[in-house]
């Protein structure tokens, strides 16, 4: 009875867990006083406080790892562009 009840509570707590994710895309609009991040697909993320919003600019390519949070895409790591390739 014990395991039933354990795997019971553990399926509970995989079941509220944050989604997670992954995409890619062009910058369309990087919004400094919500510290929200649009991709050229409409979709929008959240940034965090310490992100540097200068170097991000709309046509940038980026990959963003992210959690849905109460509904809300919230980046978790992101990947820009090297400035050093041709």
């Amino acid at each position: 009875m014990r395991t039933l009840i354990g795997a019971v509570g553990a399926m509970l707590l995989i079941s509220t867990a944050a989604f997670a994710g992954q995409t890619e895309g062009l910058i369309k609009k990087v919004d400094k006083d919500t510290l929200m991040l649009t991709l050229d697909d409409g979709k929008s993320y959240k940034l965090n406080a310490e992100t540097d919003l200068d170097a991000l600019k709309p046509g940038m390519d980026i990959v963003i790892a992210f959690d849905v949070t109460n509904g809300e895409n919230v980046v978790t790591d992101m990947q820009l562009p090297d400035s050093d390739q041709n």
